[in-house]
Parts: structure tokens; sequence; C-alpha cells
């Protein structure tokens, strides 16, 4: 399978090749005809199988078809976190390199000045996050009125975030008749009710079952007291082979503390989360790419949109209380083929949360240290 067997234009496959990709993926090659052809899709894909290129080459060779003469906004896609929706705008940039189309990213947290400028200009496909995109349409300064395709992203964090009258709020404000393409990691019952109300006929498109984790992964958990965590995860990351770790906490203060404490005994990380300014999560994110960091402390919420290639190392300082979001955690690691670990701690608290995830992954995690009883 290669992408000109799913009828990409020339312009696409030029830059995708480019871009180093070879083949497409399952969500991809089971996608794009789809989207083509101009159908909804409400699909349940895992980070890393190449989700945002199945919806994003389509709409690109869509829009292509034809080119109003005035500027307007034609494709919406919404998202829950500034690092997807830049991450996102710079996947579109690369697929629509040979092609007279534009994009652009707003989102809170920076100001407006510039993306208020950026939208002056044309703008074929905008992506936002909720907050700033109704915070722009009450201003006058967007239109949503002639928006032909719409994408929610993540879904499931979308809504488990609580954004979920601001979602509704959008779709009042878009055209009844579009094309819709609903995407989510997961898809429990109250996701899919909501699907079913904002789709029409839709192809449904499950590539990996969310309970399922990469064979490439070397999973492990260590039973361990609260308060001894940070000394492990240092004991942890004194293996000089481990270059890089992206390490997750439950909360961003969280976050904060475990950064400061690795600092402080000469390991070189950095914390990203929401309450961090753009411009200080982009510099997190770009020296751990770059190996000036060596481990990321993150939220769930602001590792949605971190993708990086060969990360070998993902430790759940804190366990989920969401048994999906470990195997979303740790789907960081593996990927491609590639050899990754995982590994977790766990607290007494936190027992219950690790049977969940056992239960739901359907396996039992090999233990690397035994229960300390005081």
């Amino acid at each position: 399978m290669s992408f000109k067997n799913l009828n990409l234009i020339n312009p696409i496959i030029r830059a995708v090749t480019e871009a180093g990709y070879s083949k497409p993926t399952e969500i991809q090659y089971t996608a794009i005809p789809h989207i083509l052809a101009g159908k909804d899709i409400i699909g349940c894909a895992q980070t890393g199988t190449g989700k945002t290129a199945a919806f994003a080459m389509p709409i690109l060779q869509l829009l292509k078809k034809h080119t109003p003469d005035h500027n307007e906004i034609r494709t919406l896609i919404l998202t829950p976190t500034r690092e997807l929706a830049i991450q996102i705008e710079e996947s579109f940039k690369v697929y629509s390199k040979y092609l007279p189309l534009s994009q652009l990213s707003i989102f809170g947290g920076v100001s407006a000045g510039s993306q208020l400028a950026a939208l002056r200009k044309r703008v074929d496909i905008l992506v936002a996050t909720p907050g700033r995109l109704l915070d722009l349409v009450a201003e006058r300064h967007i239109d949503l009125s002639k928006i032909e395709i719409f994408v929610l992203d993540e879904a499931d964090r979308m809504l488990d975030l609580g954004f979920i009258n601001d979602v509704k709020n959008v779709l009042k404000r878009i055209p009844q008749k579009r094309q819709t393409l609903f995407f989510s990691a997961t898809m429990p019952a109250v996701i899919r009710k909501f699907a079913d109300t904002i789709l029409n006929n839709p192809e449904e498109i499950t590539i990996t079952p969310v309970s399922s984790t990469a064979q490439t992964i070397q999973q492990s958990v260590y039973f361990v007291e609260k308060r001894d965590k940070v000394d492990l995860l240092i004991s942890v990351l004194q293996d000089e082979s481990i270059l890089r770790s992206l390490v997750f906490t439950r909360t961003k203060h969280g976050a904060n503390e475990l950064a400061r404490q690795l600092e402080s005994t000469g390991i070189d990380a950095a914390a990203i989360h929401g309450n961090k300014s753009q411009a200080a999560r982009q510099k997190a994110l770009d020296d751990f790419k770059n190996n000036k960091i060596r481990v990321l402390v993150a939220t769930d919420l602001a590792a949605r949109g971190i993708d990086i290639d060969e990360l070998p190392h993902v430790v759940n300082y804190e366990l989920p209380n969401i048994p999906e979001t470990y195997v979303h955690r740790i789907g960081r690691t593996g990927r491609a083929g590639a050899q990754g670990t995982a590994i977790s701690f766990c607290d007494d608290d936190e027992l219950s949360d690790l049977k969940n995830i056992q239960k739901l992954i359907g396996r039992m995690i090999p233990v690397v240290k035994p229960i300390k009883h005081s």
C-alpha cells in the first residue's frame, strides 16, 4: 500500500515523501478514502497511529478542489491543548508545502495580537482551542459561517476537561451542512452518545483497541511509599543509558515540585503543564527533543501535544485514576516497532488504580520491588 493508491494528488504525495513518509499507517489507508468521499468519520485511535495525517491530507485535497476568490475559513479543527494545536498546524504546513492553502493555530495563554494579525490574512484551515476561539468569535474577529469541514480531535480529553459546553457553542456557530470528523483515543459511552448527535451516517474506524499496549514496550511497576518516590526516581535515573525520560504526574503543582527536586540533585529537568507560558512550554519541549534536558515532567493534558521520535523511557510517577490514560501515557514510547520502557510507581493509595489498569490491559504488570511495610 502506498500513498498513490489512496488517490492523493501529487503535490501532497511529494510533500509527505520529502517529509520521510514511506507508506500510510492503518488509520491513514482506512480513513483517507472515506474522507475524500465526503463521509463523516468517527475514529478511535491511540496516539502515534498517524491520526493527524489521516485527516489533514484529505482535507487539503478537498479544499484544493476549489479556492474561493474571497478569504474565508473553510476548515475548523478543535483541539484541547496549545501544544496539540501547534503540532497540527505544523503538520498541515508540511503536507501543504506545494499547495496554495494556508493554516493558522490560535490558543490562549499568549497575547492575541499576533493571532489577530494573522487572521487578517488568508486562513483556509483554522486550528483552535475552544476558549480562545470563542473569545475571538465573540469579538467578531472570526467568522465560522463558511466552515465546510469540522474536526473534533482528542474528543475524550476535550469532554473530560469540561469543554463540552464550549464545543456545543462552537457547533451552533458553524453550518449544519458540513463534513464532520470525530476522533478520540477512547470511546466511552458518553463520548459515543455525543458523537451520534453531531455526525451524519458516519463511517466508523477503530484501529487499536484502547485496552491494548504495544508488545515492544517493557512494562514494570515498583511498589513504593509516597514519600520515597522522589528517591526512587533519582535512583532509576542513575542508569546513564536512559538518555531521555518523560515523567507523568497528576497535577501541575506536582510537576513543578518534582522538576525542582530533580534539578536540585543535578538532573536536568523541566516541567510542562497548562499554567506555564507558551514560551516556557515550547522551550522545555525543544530542550527535551534536543537532549538539553534529560527529564520532562508533564501532566496528561500537556503531554497530549508531545510528539517525540525515539522516546525510549516513560515513568508513571503517579498512576492515573483513569485506566485508559495509562495506555495513552505509555504509548508515547515503543512507537513504530521501536523498543520502549514504561515504569510505574505505585503507593498504597494507588493500588486500586493499578488493579483497574491491569484489568483493562488484560495482564499483570511485572513487579520490580515489593511493597514496603512500615
